[in-house]
């Protein structure tokens, strides 16, 4: 698992890219509200303000990305004066909370921007039972969340601005679907059931910290697409929060509130919970955790007992979405993981084709935001596969072609990333074979992407290519691409069902 998170790939340092503006974004964010004089509590909201806005705004341009930006205390004030008015009003509290949470999650419906406004309405009222927030608190809470948004904007789309350029990676969802059809919506109804389980558990077992075990949940229904990635996920939170207690037994339970080490914590836990978020759920929860403890510890309330709690409170969120995504309109993982591996050989032929530009003398083509998407594709695809692969799957067929699968595509993304860094050398030469073997590839994916009934006969004819002598690289790695595409056609066309070997 730690070789995973340091020697996963990480194309143009994305990723230590995207953790380190976020520690200074946040940093910043957290230092203006205590020069403007605001209090803990306000400065934690424009901390976890900031932390949302870098963290889960993902549109493709900067101009959507800041559009987004500008639209979260729209959706989040009204969702914070909601939950502070309702504070002392258990149920209506309860009822509004399950509405924000279901209305948030039926939001992704609408793409990255559905998704980073439903995450923060979320995440407002989630913070106001964090923080037992209430009304006369509320101006001070809306003023420490405009500076900070503004100030880690001034870092993301100032000091360190850079556009992602990488195709936003929503839920799939058939075209013509509509009502119960789409995944979204059902979703929303599970994570509605499931919340509304793992608030009753959790008050039961504690009438002060129950919001746990609900934001668990949540968190768990973010980023997942059907039945089998909520199982895999809800067992990694559990996981990372239980190392994440260990953790801070020895982090944060000793630093006892110290400020400026509590601070530097703080800050290395902000990093890990960007930079590990896509290559490892359970390691972003073990920083998340460990974030989270030490805050208690800056309030002054953190003990061993709250850290016992905690991992407590997330089991019953994690059961409530088990449950849910297993006995209310269950969303099945063959058909989403079809979805996503199409997804992904698509991006492997635009890959492609940008690299090809690029060597063929285009100033404007560009594989690298296309190569990381393609790694994002792939950690989905990696989820979606994950209950097949796993040791204790007893499906033995299909936990093969699943590891057929995954090793194929992982060729893929080897050969494009090479590919990639081949293009990007402004010395590299052109070959014109280079034209014909990008057709093949288009071809290839074509065949592998049509509807089954009609790529059987298609898919079947793929060969992979004569091994020959190849004197440009490119053309090696293209080769090598050929083949490996060449090579799925075989699992990806075999029912699920079908024995191994028929």
């Amino acid at each position: 698992m730690l070789k995973r998170v340091f020697v996963a790939p990480d194309p143009g340092r994305m990723r230590l890219r995207f953790a380190s503006r976020a520690v200074l974004g946040i940093a910043l964010a957290v230092a203006v509200c205590g020069a403007a004089g605001h209090s803990l509590v306000a400065a934690i909201t424009g901390g976890l303000a900031a932390l949302l806005a870098l963290f889960t705004v993902g549109d493709v341009t900067v101009r959507g990305q800041a559009a987004t930006t500008a639209l979260l205390p729209v959706v989040g004030f009204p969702v914070l004066a909601l939950a502070a008015v309702l504070h002392d009003v258990p149920v209506a509290r309860d009822v509004a909370f399950l509405g924000v949470m279901g209305a948030g999650v039926y939001a992704r419906r609408w793409g990255p921007r559905g998704h980073s406004l439903g995450v923060f309405a979320f995440m407002m009222f989630f913070a106001t039972q964090f923080l037992h927030t209430t009304p006369g608190q509320l101006p001070e809470l809306f003023a420490a969340v405009l500076l900070s948004l503004c100030a880690s904007s001034s870092v993301r789309f100032g000091a360190w601005c850079y556009e992602r350029r990488v195709a936003g990676i929503t839920v799939p969802t058939p075209p013509s679907a509509r009502g119960l059809a789409r995944t979204t919506t059902r979703q929303a109804v599970q994570a509605v059931a499931g919340g509304a389980f793992a608030l009753a558990v959790g008050q039961l077992l504690s009438g002060e910290r129950w919001y746990w075990a609900v934001g668990a949940t949540w968190w768990v229904f973010v980023n997942t697409a059907s039945r089998g990635e909520t199982l895999v996920r809800s067992f990694r939170r559990v996981l990372g929060t239980v190392i994440g207690i260990a953790v801070g037994f020895v982090v944060a339970v000793p630093l006892h509130g110290a400020p400026v080490p509590s601070a530097i914590v703080v800050a290395v836990s902000v990093f890990g919970i960007f930079y590990t978020a896509a290559v490892s759920y359970t390691w972003m929860m073990l920083a998340v955790t460990v974030m989270a403890g030490v805050l208690y510890g800056l309030l002054g309330v953190l003990d061993p007992g709250l850290l016992a709690l905690r991992v407590a409170e997330t089991g019953a969120g994690a059961l409530g979405a088990v449950l849910a995504v297993l006995l209310v309109l269950p969303v099945t993982t063959h058909a989403t993981t079809n979805a996503w591996i199409e997804r992904a050989l698509r991006c492997v032929h635009a890959c492609t084709a940008e690299a090809a530009a690029r060597l063929a003398g285009s100033e404007t083509a560009d594989p690298a935001p296309r190569v990381a998407e393609l790694e994002q594709l792939l950690g989905k695809v990696r989820l979606s596969l994950a209950p097949l692969v796993h040791p204790a799957s007893p499906l033995r067929a299909r936990k093969e072609r699943a590891r057929q699968v995954l090793a194929l595509l992982d060729a893929c993304a080897r050969e494009v990333r090479g590919l990639a860094s081949i293009a990007a050398d402004p010395e590299a030469s052109h070959d014109d074979r280079l034209a014909a073997a990008c057709w093949r590839v288009e071809a290839a994916v074509e065949a592998l992407t049509t509807p089954d009934a009609a790529r059987r006969p298609a898919a079947d004819t793929l060969t992979a290519p004569q091994q020959t002598a190849v004197a440009h690289p490119a053309l090696a790695h293209l080769h090598g691409l050929e083949k490996a595409l060449a090579e799925l056609a075989h699992p990806l066309n075999v029912s699920p069902r079908t024995p191994q070997g028929a």
